[in-house]
């Protein structure tokens, strides 16, 4: 290797160009992106592809956990705790409180990703009846390790604001409560972080092996 080759500036540029011609025939397709390449940031099987056919193929295939979180302060974390249950694929991302949330973390996945609001966790808990059994996530007494819980097939994991944590209406309409072990000073973790370690604690006792 030649030094120039060494310290040539690697190509960042994401997803592929133009499809080359002939182009299949396939209605999933999108004639753009074929003509003018798929730089989105979605799985290489999923390239060219629509919108809509995309989350028609999801849609086959989603998992029975959902996501709810509350937003009161419009917490920056929502659109992270969005963009983590698209790589999950979990069923549903809920909004509990104010309907407007900053979408920059979701970087475009809320596009793939069925978002419900609904106005208090009373409205959820109605909601959920019959569904999911809600499972709150939080650092406070009485809580039970989620590192020795088995989670309802259908969960509803249901987060707090970062800082406060859940607020009491939010423990009342639970039907359990669980924390996430820590060894710092810190009173509480990140509740995008916290979203990202629940479902995958239901992704390995449900989806993985």
């Amino acid at each position: 290797m030649t030094e120039p080759e060494r310290n040539a500036t690697p190509d960042l540029e994401v997803g592929v160009g133009a499809h080359p011609w002939p182009w299949p025939e396939d209605e999933r397709l999108d004639p753009e992106l074929l003509a003018g390449g798929d730089r989105r940031n979605v799985v290489d099987a999923y390239r060219y592809w629509r919108l809509e056919a995309i989350v028609a193929d999801l849609d086959t295939r989603r998992h029975s956990f959902a996501v709810a979180i509350e937003n009161w302060q419009h917490d920056l974390n929502i659109g992270t705790v969005v963009r983590t249950a698209n790589a999950f694929l979990a069923s549903e991302v809920i909004i509990v409180g104010r309907k407007r949330w900053n979408r920059r973390g979701a970087m475009v996945t809320d596009r793939y990703q069925h978002i419900r609001h609904v106005a208090s966790a009373e409205e959820l808990r109605d909601y959920a009846a019959g569904k999911y059994s809600i499972v709150a996530v939080d650092n406070v007494p009485g809580a039970t390790p989620i590192e020795t819980t088995v989670l309802p097939r259908e969960s509803l994991l249901f987060f707090g604001q970062e800082g406060p944590g859940l607020t009491g209406d939010a423990k009342l309409v639970a039907d359990r409560i669980c924390s996430i072990a820590q060894f710092g000073s810190t009173r509480s973790i990140n509740a995008g972080v916290a979203a990202g370690i629940a479902m995958h604690t239901w992704i390995r006792q449900h989806a993985v092996g």
